[in-house]
């Protein structure tokens, strides 16, 4: 059945090459207007693509297109082909109907940006790009698009490419967006690194990369039915394979040890920052393991470091927010934090869970990205929340889609992520996992508090700031080296924002508040995202009694409102706790604050090594033995050059001479061998 799949990646692709070519010759709204227009248009094929799919059978709910064939070598060969199933559809509306809502968002938030056709450029290609790597056929091609992500990453993380790192009132230095921009890219390219050999020893073991031949030799090889050669047969190779995918994971999808590219994405613009934390880039490995489930379900030992790594990175994340000053840097340790959950549902079976929280947490974590953008934007770059308070009134819209967004995320019921959440939760208890279970209560209850620390900070109490107060590119949010709108020291006259930037977020705060409705707990009503998604990641019943469940869920909710209460008691009730605390606990802050110090042990195990290791070569081998061996050589051949060039005295006299010897030495020769 042919769908014309292939216009939903080729429209923003064409978006982005219109804007590429001509884009600084059309008027700013032209160029604005015409990537909204393109990733709204794929948006609109996706939504006829998912009803079409619908239409059809849940065992036979699969629409294959195959494009053209892009490599034919020998026995090898891979299709330019797209793979529509409800999986890859639910991922396909997440990134063009989220994404649409980014780009409307972007029109407003860059109207003073001067290199606008470059922005939308970049913002189209990664569109592109994520929708090649969830629509693609086999792993190949989703490796395409996999690196695609990361370059356009590189692209609009360092989009001030021109501004410095600048000390802020934060009381730290943040990167500078060209800084950042690397490091996200380096640290990708260590995950990408273990993706590349798990899809070569993929291709060993298989013969093939396309989805439809891989996991059914895969199930062949785990009853010994396959044909294959004894050191690559049996189960410990689909381990091997399943823990070098899920190496490209943790970079894609910052978890531990990965996970330190992330929070310093904040170098670039807002619209950048919640279209790689919802959309697109740090979901592309969640979706990774769970196209793939059919080896992860295959490889036991793998499905557990998933889970450990998971709550593991869920639980350091929320530490770390807990203690930021930054509004965008506390989304962000959020992120990480979020995508932890997802990998521990992937690891312990539950993928119809884990790809539930990642549609849901799509809604709300742009939602908040994009509100503390709102925030920015009416504060002349300002997000350290110490300096904030008081937004509630001048802020209306703002304050009430945050507080949308915040409740969802701390996973209050009749919010979108208390469903989701709550699904986790009770998935990993039902396989067991108490221990990790435990630390995912204790992590809700985090998040929960740090989420409404920033709603108190930002939006509570008394304005720390006051009318026509002066705001410098000292004061403002130093990720992104000064000032995001070139506003550099107008006093704060704080409004809201305009109807192209507060419409997206009531449609995200209407998604966020209606959007875990299709995913039910069993005792409440049908489970009908999880039944949608069963033919492609099959049946994870929970063997648990209506009781049980029923007591998972209430102890969720009361971590959730837990957290909220300390938060309320912290930073509305008795504003000096905190501080005491501080005092009281001063190593603990320490390491909250300092990040566990991850980022400087990488400095000195990896970065500075490696940079002595590289001016060693640079001095010892590249300077003194290959630039002295081909110095040498030239000199060798220059003494050479001189000493032949002494014999041309230019007197014919001696040219004769030196013929005349010549020929008698020729003719000696020639005598002595007869």
């Amino acid at each position: 059945m042919s769908q014309s799949l292939w216009l939903i990646p080729a429209l923003p692709l064409l978006g982005a090459i219109i804007n590429l070519v001509v884009g600084r010759r059309l008027p700013r709204a032209l160029s604005q207007w015409l990537a909204v227009v393109m990733v709204g248009a794929a948006f609109g094929v996706s939504v006829s693509a998912f009803f079409n799919l619908i239409a059809l059978a849940p065992e036979e709910r699969l629409i294959h297109e195959t494009v053209f064939n892009w490599i034919g070598v020998g026995g090898f060969s891979v299709d330019v082909a797209f793979w529509l199933d409800p999986l890859s559809a639910v991922m396909i509306l997440v990134v063009t109907g989220v994404g649409t809502l980014i780009h409307i968002y972007a029109v407003g938030y860059m109207e003073h940006e001067q290199d606008y056709a470059r922005f939308f450029t970049a913002m189209n290609l990664f569109v592109f790009a994520m929708l090649m790597l969830v629509l693609a056929d086999n792993y190949l091609l989703m490796f395409l698009g996999w690196e695609g992500v990361g370059v356009c990453s590189y692209l609009l993380i360092g989009f001030w490419y021109n501004r410095d790192n600048l000390a802020v009132g934060t009381d730290e230095k943040f990167l500078s967006p060209r800084s950042s921009a690397t490091k996200a890219f380096v640290v990708n390219r260590i995950g990408d690194f273990g993706f590349t050999l798990g899809v070569i020893l993929m291709f060993w073991t298989f013969g093939s990369l396309a989805f439809e031949q891989v996991f059914p030799e895969a199930m062949k090889m785990s009853t010994n039915q396959g044909n294959f050669e004894p050191l690559v047969a049996g189960p410990p190779v689909i381990t091997v394979i399943t823990l070098l995918l899920f190496v490209g994971a943790t970079g894609k999808s910052a978890q531990i040890p990965l996970f330190i590219w992330l929070p310093d994405a904040m170098a670039g613009p807002t619209p950048v920052s919640a279209l790689i934390h919802a959309a697109t880039m740090v979901t592309a490995g969640v979706y990774m393991v769970a196209r793939s489930h059919v080896l992860y379900e295959l490889a036991p030992t793998t499905m557990a470091v998933v889970a450990v790594l998971g709550v593991l990175t869920a639980f350091i994340a929320a530490t770390i927010a807990l203690v930021q000053n930054d509004l965008k840097r506390v989304l962000a340790y959020s992120t990480v934090s979020q995508l932890g959950y997802m990998f521990f549902a992937l690891g312990v079976g539950a993928f119809g869970a884990g790809i539930f929280h990642l549609m849901t947490h799509a809604f709300f974590k742009a939602l908040l990205f994009l509100s503390a953008g709102a925030v920015m934007h009416a504060m002349n770059d300002m997000l350290d929340m110490r300096r904030l308070g008081g937004l509630r009134k001048i802020m209306p819209i703002t304050f009430w889609v945050f507080l949308i967004g915040a409740l969802a995320l701390a996973g209050v019921p009749m919010f979108s992520g208390f469903f989701s959440k709550d699904e986790i939760l009770t998935a990993g208890f039902a396989q067991g996992q108490i221990g990790l279970w435990l630390v995912g209560v204790l992590t809700a209850l985090m998040t929960a508090f740090y989420i409404f620390r920033a709603v108190f900070l930002t939006f509570g109490g008394a304005p720390r700031w006051k009318p026509g107060e002066v705001v410098t590119a000292d004061d403002t949010h130093a990720a992104h080296g000064g000032a995001e709108h070139g506003h550099g020291a107008l006093g704060l006259h704080p409004r809201e924002t305009k109807a192209v930037m507060w419409l997206p977020l009531v449609i995200l705060a209407i998604l966020s508040v209606g959007g875990g409705y299709v995913g039910l707990p069993s005792v409440i009503g049908p489970n009908q995202f999880g039944q949608f998604l069963a033919p492609v990641l099959g049946e994870h019943a929970l063997e648990i009694s209506a009781e049980l469940e029923w007591t998972l869920i209430a102890i969720s909710v009361v971590a959730a409102f837990a957290g909220i209460l300390v938060a309320l008691w912290f930073y509305v009730w008795n504003k000096e706790i905190p501080a005491r605390l501080g005092r009281d606990y001063p190593w603990l802050y320490a390491v909250f604050a300092n990040k566990y110090w991850v980022d400087p042990i990488y400095d000195y195990m990896i970065a500075r090594p490696g940079r002595w290791l590289a001016n060693v070569f640079w001095v010892d081998v590249d300077g003194r033995i290959i630039n002295g061996f081909a110095d040498g050589l030239g000199n060798v051949f220059r003494n050479i050059g001189r000493g032949l060039r002494s014999l041309q005295t230019g007197y014919a006299r001696g040219y004769a001479l030196a013929m005349l010897i010549g020929i008698v030495i020729v003719i000696a020769v020639v005598v002595m061998r007869f």
